[in-house]
């Protein structure tokens, strides 16, 4: 039981990125720029508590500056029709800049004790608390997604665009609010994170966004956009948890835990497209 709970916390900052990233792939889309916001919000918030400031002001800043990178990125792609893959590549390279700049390129560390706690406490003596974090933004987004006319434009929008453009749905509007919370959510991982290492580093969170989407395509969400439940995301993002724990425990070299992890992200996606030419 110990070992499943170390599993689902440690990916507990995957799991929240690949919210984001989920929210994205529906639309026919990709984020490449979600690891390098996990470093830039994680130092930025991480000065600004060292500096004095009160952690929830300083959380709601880096909050705030992920929302930028993500409407950044909505606006590139959406009114500038340049393609997500590059657009997202270039952001990446601007965030994992700006966490180099933001301290100079050197980590930070000796917060206030209530950081850690943020991360540390425990629910009922064992449990962490970072898991009612990810079962309370899934169990909202799965409404979000499911209930609400933001979520079914979304998947209309990964459907069919044309067919989502007449049946009135603002398209560009659209992409750029779906852009914009994958920043958020990639802000409160970064956040997560500084907590939980109780340390901030520019480099941190680099490989997330590619464990996120990983994480998605593992749990069935379509590259090609408008298939997949939110859910089925974090299932992905605790079998990945399972595979390179278990990798561990069998002292399996971490240089074949990377061969091994990216052979099942090939085999997910061969299977997903094998059932779309099944559909078809």
């Amino acid at each position: 039981l110990s070992n499943i709970q170390n599993i689902i916390s440690q990916s507990s900052c995957v799991a929240v990125v690949a919210i984001g990233a989920s929210m994205v792939i529906l639309t026919g889309g990709i984020d490449l720029s979600s690891g390098s916001v996990i470093g830039f919000v994680g130092i930025l918030s991480a000065l600004l508590i060292k500096n004095g400031m009160s952690i929830p002001v300083a959380f709601l800043i880096g909050i705030a500056a992920g929302a930028v990178i993500g409407l950044l990125n909505g606006v590139v792609i959406s009114y500038g029709k340049v393609p997500a893959f590059i657009a997202t590549l270039g952001t990446m390279n601007i965030a994992r800049g700006l966490a180099y700049l933001t301290n100079g390129g050197k980590a930070i560390s000796g917060f206030p004790t209530k950081l850690a706690d943020i991360m540390g406490t425990k629910m009922f003596g064992t449990t962490p608390i970072s898991i009612l974090y990810v079962l309370v933004l899934y169990a909202i987004m799965f409404f979000v997604m499911t209930y609400t006319r933001f979520g079914r434009r979304v998947y209309a929008l990964g459907g069919n665009v044309k067919a989502a453009q007449l049946s009135g749905v603002k398209v560009r509007k659209l992409e750029v609010g779906v852009y914009l919370l994958a920043g958020v959510f990639s802000a409160i991982a970064g956040l997560m994170l500084l907590s939980r290492l109780f340390y901030a580093d520019p480099n941190t969170g680099s490989g997330y966004e590619m464990n996120a989407i990983a994480s998605c395509v593992i749990g069935g969400i379509s590259l090609s956009g408008g298939r997949g439940k939110i859910l089925n995301t974090l299932v992905g993002t605790l079998i990945l948890g399972m595979l390179t724990c278990g990798l561990q425990i069998l002292n399996i070299s971490t240089h074949w835990q990377t061969i091994i992890s990216g052979l099942v992200i090939v085999g997910a996606v061969f299977m997903d497209k094998a059932k779309e030419r099944k559909a078809e």
